[in-house]
């Protein structure tokens, strides 16, 4: 069965609002390799193998499991296979044949499923009694049944019936459904859309997209899609040419296109069917094919890109007018043009909020009026993004139970701020500015439901349930983290007492605080009980148990006693500054014997900001990047620095804080200047390729799939995703500013780019690269290689053929590994120089050492 996310049309989102695939549906019978099963009673030990299933699903208190197999090797001739129904307390089995798709209603007393067999004998859809054993066929034709589906209150159950035209590449659906499924004789409601004059002509009621009830269950959210003609044979005698129009009208490229041919010809348009009139409503279509529904399902949010598909003014079209769309008619009203940003729907489906110059905005549904909730309190901006893009928000926490204020981060603290636009209050009482801690809302400990929404970016998230929304007038626990401690744990605030308003009139304090990474606890569904890990550089990240008020806690796994057995190391954190004067950190592996007053190698690692990596637990594995509890075993120190931008200079800007972190590590005696090594990948491959044409103060720099030329990477596919490279390298990662291309800013294109810096090289490098990279063009590396060479530096390219961005085969992850240590160790230990290194390898010799 189809299926895809909330949204409207498969390419962009799915397809009806909410879809999903139904439960024990098989994308084919036949397709896929046998997968072996395997159920373990957990109190006996007693295992009951399936060799040969292809999906399994439990039943509502585990009484029943179902367990679909694959079918005869080849036979394409239908869908359906044998399904056993076991009873997990005593072992018996039940075997039904040529079942397609299946589901347990959320009681779990019913099983429904369709048949498809061959020949089309005895299709259609069943419903068994799971406590007799009775089977009633609801609806039988020699039709191919799909998107089987219960309502949530486990009496609906609905599907598609349909067959394909001959001729035609779409089947021709009929919706069935059963407003109580249970019931001895169920009545059906039966809806074909060939029948209706309201259902767009050219169009058919799709598989593509599983349809979903509504919340009320009155309506069923479908996806449409139009009818094709089957193309004519190819002629064996006249090949056809192979070609690809690249239009300058295209919206996406035809290098996105390719990756998304298959979900594109899947694609549907949401569209909604009220079951008591069988009246029809379209909701989206080729202007707003996106829709997002409200959590009552009364409304949608639809973005029509189209005015923006052919503005690249901040690198990629991603700019939309939003609407809000009647569920019930499909009306459609504006809500606000041009937004790039924004930040979903609230629980009580009343309220949509976005970022409109600087500003929050709260839209309210039913009114149509706009709060700015922001203007009588503060900025919420995050104004540490130095992206050159339109800056976010820090973050949504959530919405209040009452309805009345919706909850917003800043760097530190949590704040509510009223729906009406009135003076916001600070919830967290300053707590987490004051200790410079970064305090977040979290539901973890809680025996509700999950996180209330929100996070640092303010990205483009739906609303959640209406049991999402937080109530302010119980306790609430927050992650904390230390900015510059990198501290982490849990902090609790609790209830305000009477009358005291959403501000409360206590302070959240630690339950846990401990200079180490906390890990998300995962709380017993029926007991005061949670498990979550600790881990620092040295400590592997084993789990601990205690109550939810972390009272206790007890270490529980041991997970990797044989650490103990190798000389691991440990970190420090090394505060400094910029030319600029911002302060930043860096974290500091110092060596497992490490002695005060003397002076190591040092390695350096870079990306952007790294210093929050400092609790993190260096479990030494294959990679392309060097481990730092490995380095650090074999007395290297290994500097791991933040980097801030600025716009337009983003190689400079790495220059700076990098050499700065470096020098502050040899004023505090740490490391040895003469014997200093830089390495980066990806973006940092970008920043150690630059760097190394700036700086002599490494000995040694290696480079991992480096963007080496800005000015060829800004013409260039970012395979992966068939974009266009310049999103990335004007608003993305790059900053090189919006708008700012190689052909209106050569110079500063050229200026921050290694290959037009590469006469400057006083340092021997190696660069690292494989030949299928899909986020870095090889190119790139050999781009460098080939200026470096014929300027006469010390270059050696390691060109990994068929790997990807990231090497995935381990024999390669471990050459990588060793060929980098050796070209660290040469220059920075002293060690000898081994013959790859001296004399390279020809091709006659390939594999030879």
């Amino acid at each position: 069965a189809g299926g895809g996310a909330a949204g409207g049309r498969g390419a962009r989102g799915g397809g009806a609002p909410g879809a999903a695939p139904a439960p024990g549906a098989n994308a084919g019978a036949n397709a896929g390799p046998a997968r072996r099963l395997e159920l373990l009673d957990l109190t006996t030990g007693t295992k009951y193998p399936v060799p040969n299933a292809s999906g399994f699903q439990f039943s509502k208190g585990s009484q029943w499991m179902a367990i679909k197999l694959n079918g005869a090797a080849g036979d394409t001739s239908h869908r359906g296979t044998d399904v056993i129904l076991r009873r997990l307390a005593t072992g018996a089995t039940i075997n039904i044949g040529n079942v397609n798709q299946y589901d347990f209603d959320d009681s779990g007393k019913m099983l429904a499923y369709t048949v498809d067999a061959a020949n089309r004998m005895g299709n259609g859809v069943y419903v068994m009694n799971m406590a007799t054993s009775e089977t009633r066929a609801l609806d039988s034709r020699p039709l191919e049944y799909d998107a089987l589906l219960w309502r949530t209150d486990g009496t609906g159950l609905l599907a598609l019936r349909g067959e394909k035209p001959r001729g035609k590449e779409q089947k021709e659906n009929a919706l069935v459904a059963w407003n109580d499924a249970t019931a001895a004789t169920p009545a059906p409601i039966e809806w074909n859309p060939a029948e209706d004059a309201s259902f767009p002509k050219g169009f058919v009621l799709s598989e593509f997209t599983a349809p979903r009830w509504s919340k009320d269950g009155t309506r069923v959210f479908v996806g449409i899609k139009a009818q094709e003609d089957t193309p004519p044979p190819a002629d064996p005698n006249e090949p056809a040419a192979n070609l690809d129009i690249w239009h300058w009208k295209d919206t996406e490229l035809q290098s996105e296109q390719m990756l998304r041919v298959a979900q594109a010809r899947r694609a549907t348009f949401a569209s909604a069917l009220t079951l008591s009139t069988k009246a029809f409503t379209r909701l989206a279509d080729e202007k707003i094919e996106t829709i997002t529904p409200t959590a009552d399902d009364k409304w949608a949010i639809g973005s029509d890109p189209s005015p923006y598909s052919q503005d690249f003014s901040e690198g990629q079209p991603s700019r939309a007018d939003y609407y809000r769309i009647d569920m019930a008619t499909g009306a459609r009203t504006l809500i606000a043009k041009h937004l790039f940003r924004t930040m979903g729907t609230s629980p009580d489906g009343q309220w949509f909020l976005y970022l409109k110059d600087a500003h929050v905005i709260a839209h309210n549904l039913e009114s149509g009026k706009d709060v700015t909730i922001d203007m009588a309190t503060k900025s919420f901006i995050n104004t540490d993004n130095d992206l050159a893009a339109e800056k976010p928000i820090w973050g949504v926490a959530g919405w209040t139970k009452d309805g009345n204020a919706v909850l917003l981060y800043d760097k530190f603290d949590v704040w509510s701020l009223p729906l009406d636009g009135g003076k916001g209050a600070m919830i967290t009482a300053g707590a987490g500015a004051a200790q410079q801690v970064q305090l977040r809302l979290t539901r973890a400990l809680s025996s509700g439901p999950g996180p209330a929404g929100g996070g640092r970016g303010g990205g483009r998230g739906g609303g959640g349930g209406a049991d999402s929304a937080i109530d302010l007038s119980q306790p609430q626990v927050f992650t904390a983290y230390g900015e510059w401690t990198k501290k982490s744990g849990y902090w609790k605030l609790p209830a305000p007492s009477t009358g005291s308003g959403p501000a409360g009139d206590g302070q959240p304090t630690p339950m846990i605080w401990a200079d180490k990474s906390i890990g998300a606890p995962t709380k017993a569904k029926n007991a005061d009980k949670i498990i979550f890990t600790e881990q620092t550089f040295e400590e592997f990240p084993d789990y601990w148990v205690s109550d939810t008020s972390f009272t206790s806690p007890k270490k529980i796994t041991d997970a990797n006693p044989q650490i103990a057995e190798y000389a691991w190391g440990k970190r420090v954190l090394v505060d400094y500054a910029n030319s600029k004067g911002q302060k930043l950190q860096a974290t500091l592996a110092l060596p497992a014997d490490y002695q005060a007053g003397k002076k190591y190698p040092m390695l350096v690692y870079i990306y952007e900001g790294l210093s929050n990596t400092h609790h993190t637990f260096s479990m030494p594995v294959y990679d392309d990047r060097p481990h730092m509890s490995a380095y650090a075993s074999d007395g290297y120190l290994v500097l791991e620095p933040d980097i801030v931008y600025e716009i337009g200079k983003p190689g400079s800007s790495a220059l700076d804080c990098v050499t700065a972190a470096v020098k502050k590590a040899i004023d505090l005696g740490y490391a040895d200047p003469a014997h200093i090594g830089l390495q980066g990948h990806s973006w940092g491959g970008y920043e150690s390729s630059f760097i190394v044409t700036q700086t002599n103060i490494f000995a040694a720099v290696v480079t991992g799939a480096p963007l080496t030329n800005l000015t060829s990477m800004y013409g260039e596919i970012y395979k992966q995703t068939g974009a266009w490279n310049g999103g990335i390298l004007e608003t993305g990662q790059a900053r090189m500013g919006a708008n700012v291309t190689p052909w209106n800013n050569r110079e500063l294109y050229e200026s921050q780019s290694a290959v037009f810096n590469v006469t400057k090289i006083q340092t021997p490098f190696l660069i690292m690269q494989g030949t299928a990279d899909g986020a870095v063009d090889w190119d790139q590396g050999l781009e460098f290689y080939n200026a470096a060479r014929k300027a006469g530096k010390q270059v050696i390219f390691l060109s990994y053929p068929d790997e990807p961005h990231h090497l995935a085969k381990e024999a390669n992850q471990k050459d990588f590994q060793v060929r980098m240590k050796q070209f660290f160790d040469h220059y920075l230990k002293g060690t000898p120089e081994p013959a790859w290194m001296a004399n390279g390898l020809p091709q006659v010799r390939k594999g030879g050492g």
